[in-house]
């Protein structure tokens, strides 16, 4: 009987672990999530800050986009 018992004791102690181990997995999970989040916030924001400042380097080049425009060395 005691060793059935060392057995339990054992396999509860790496449940035990191991509800320890996914525990903290997930924060660090979540975590990521958060920070993946606001990456993607942050390129939209500068997508449309891009986008912001073609327009009006293209409106301020007499409606000439920069793909239009010579090179400085031509």
């Amino acid at each position: 009987m005691a060793m059935d018992e060392e057995r339990l004791i054992s396999m509860e102690i790496k449940i035990a672990y191991q509800e320890d181990t996914i525990t903290q997995l997930n924060d660090i999970v979540c975590e990521q999530q958060n920070q993946i989040d606001a990456l993607e916030r942050l390129t939209q924001q500068l997508l449309g800050r891009v986008r912001d400042l073609s327009d009006s380097a293209s409106q301020s080049a007499n409606g000439m986009s920069a793909a239009d425009e010579r090179p400085p060395h031509y």
